[in-house]
C-alpha cells in the first residue's frame, strides 16, 4: 500500500551475497535444527533415537544475521560463548506440507554457517524448562557465508564439514552423518510452517563444539559449498 508513514525508518532487510549474481538473497526467517548429528547429541547429553523421535527446531531473528568475515563482539551475559559449524539451506520457493520427494524444488542454494551460542544461558533455560532464546537468539549470533546456488549441486547428502579455531581443527565430520537429511528436514518443517523464499535452515552441527574468547579466529569449510570466517572481538 502506497502512502504508508512510519514513526521512524524501518530496519533494512537482512540479506546475503549470492555467488555469481549481483542480486542479494533477502532473508525472511532463520530456522535452526537441534541435535542433528548423533555424536553432537551425545556430547550434549541427549542422544537421539530417530525411530521414535522427530526433528526439533528453534529460531533466530533475521536481524541477528552477520556476513562471513565480520568481527563480532563477545556477547553480554555469558561466560561460555560457543561455536556450531553448520550447513545452511536457503529456501527459494514457497511450500507447505511438502512431500520429501518434492523438497528439492524449494532449495535455492546452500551456505556455510555458524550458529553462535551462549551455552551457559541455553543450559540454564533447558534445566529450568524455559525457552532457549537467551542462549540462541541474540544480536550477531547467526553468521552466514555467501549463498551458493543449488544448480549443479543437487540435494547435498555428503561432503566434508569442518571448523578451525586459531588454525586448530575443532570440528570435522561429513554431511552424510546428518540424522535427518535435507529432504526430511524440509518436509517435516513444512508441516508446521508455510516455508517461503528467503527462509534459511541451519541444519545442525557435528560434535566438537566449544568455547571461544576475544581474539579467536574461526574458519570453516563445507565441501562443494565454501568457506566462512569470523573474528571474536572484545566485549562492548
Amino acid at each position: 500500500m502506497s502512502g504508508i508513514r512510519y514513526l521512524w525508518s524501518p530496519a533494512p532487510t537482512p540479506s546475503l551475497p549470492v555467488r555469481g549474481c549481483d542480486a542479494r538473497f533477502p532473508v525472511r526467517r532463520i530456522f535452526c535444527v537441534g541435535r542433528n548429528y548423533h555424536a553432537h547429541a551425545i556430547e550434549m547429553g541427549n542422544p537421539i533415537d530417530k525411530a521414535t523421535m522427530r526433528p526439533f527446531y528453534f529460531m533466530k531473528d533475521a536481524g541477528s544475521l552477520v556476513e562471513s568475515g565480520a568481527t563480532v563482539p563477545y556477547p553480554p551475559g555469558t561466560q561460555d560463548y560457543q561455536y556450531e559449524m553448520e550447513l545452511v539451506v536457503a529456501i527459494g520457493a514457497a511450500g507447505f506440507r511438502v512431500a520429501e520427494a518434492e523438497a528439492d524444488r524449494l532449495i535455492h542454494g546452500y551456505a556455510a554457517g555458524l550458529d553462535m551460542t551462549r551455552r551457559d544461558l541455553q543450559k540454564a533455560g533447558r534445566d529450568q524448562g524455559r525457552p532457549w532464546d537467551l542462549g540462541k537468539n541474540f544480536e550477531q549470533g547467526a553468521i552466514c557465508g555467501e549463498i551458493v546456488p543449488a544448480a549443479g549441486l543437487g540435494v547435498l547428502d555428503r561432503g566434508a564439514i569442518a571448523l578451525q579455531v586459531n588454525g586448530q581443527t575443532r570440528q570435522s565430520a561429513d554431511l552424510s552423518l546428518l540424522i535427518w537429511n535435507l529432504r526430511e528436514l524440509i518436509a517435516d518443517l513444512s508441516q508446521f510452517y508455510h516455508l517461503q523464499a528467503g527462509d534459511l535452515i541451519y541444519t545442525g552441527t557435528p560434535e566438537g563444539v566449544g568455547a571461544v574468547k576475544p581474539g579467536d579466529r574461526l574458519q570453516g569449510h563445507i565441501e562443494g559449498v565454501g568457506d566462512i570466517a569470523l573474528q571474536i572481538g572484545e566485549p562492548e
